[in-house]
């Protein structure tokens, strides 16, 4: 009778790259690579708007001009109308907007999300810094009229109120959904895209912005949250319970 030879120990193989990436148990790969991809083709069309901006593109500059034409008219014989944006687009702008992201990170900290906490201030501070650069590469400038409906100072393009109000928009939806239930993650959906798109129309309404300005600055917004929402999902922890065979815990809050 022989011996029996040496156990061995059937070992979980390493899943590949591809698997963890595209496997649905693996979400935290699946989220990056969808985050990262929507980031990548919102700012396909952002990186061609400001193409079409700086050579100054005819068929571009024509509707720019007849939209905002439009809506100036139409403020100029309706001054009640233009107070009510003109508050709007006060209340709403980027420095109250950042106030108020500062005050969600304090919040957010003091209940122990540190990471969350750490990807709205840098969601904001990322795309704080990006539109003044973009603003400075492009020099567009803003519309001329004789009877201005507001005042506004610097260049044009992208919007930094459409810009930050996108953001602060992305923020809502990504803090307050997962703690809303179905109709309040129905209310969140209305008050993110009431802040983002009437924030953007009222810079145009109001003659301080072209409309591709506007446009250009939810497509930065939107970029820039795919964007950290995808770097700050590689630092997500997955526990040694719930982690799949073969992925190592990552280091995170």
């Amino acid at each position: 009778m022989t011996a029996p030879g040496p156990r061995t120990l059937d070992l979980p193989s390493r899943p590949s790259w591809r698997d963890r990436r595209l496997h649905p148990e693996h979400s935290r790969g699946l989220r990056l690579t969808l985050a990262a991809t929507a980031a990548f083709l919102v700012l396909v069309p952002f990186t061609l708007l400001a193409l079409l901006v700086v050579a100054s593109w005819r068929p571009l500059r024509r509707l720019d001009l007849a939209v905002t034409d439009a809506l100036v008219g139409y403020g100029l014989e309706n001054p009640a109308w233009v107070r009510v944006l003109n508050v709007w687009t006060d209340v709403f702008g980027p420095m109250p907007l950042r106030v108020g992201a500062l005050v969600l990170v304090i919040w957010l900290a003091g209940r122990g999300a540190r990471q969350l906490a750490g990807w709205v201030a840098t969601t904001m501070i990322v795309g704080g810094l990006l539109g003044p650069l973009l603003k400075l590469l492009v020099g567009r400038a803003r519309p001329d009229f004789p009877e201005p409906l507001a005042q506004a100072v610097g260049l044009a393009f992208p919007s930094g109120h459409a810009l930050n109000a996108t953001l602060a928009a992305g923020v809502l939806l990504v803090v307050l959904l997962p703690r809303a239930g179905r109709r309040g993650g129905y209310a969140v959906w209305v008050a993110a895209l009431l802040l983002a798109v009437v924030t953007g129309f009222s810079r145009v309404a109001l003659g301080v912005h072209w409309t591709s300005d506007v446009v250009a600055g939810w497509l930065l917004g939107a970029a820039v949250v795919a964007a950290t929402a995808a770097a700050f999902t590689v630092w997500r922890v997955v526990t040694p319970a719930a982690a799949p065979p073969g992925i190592a815990r990552t280091a995170g809050d």
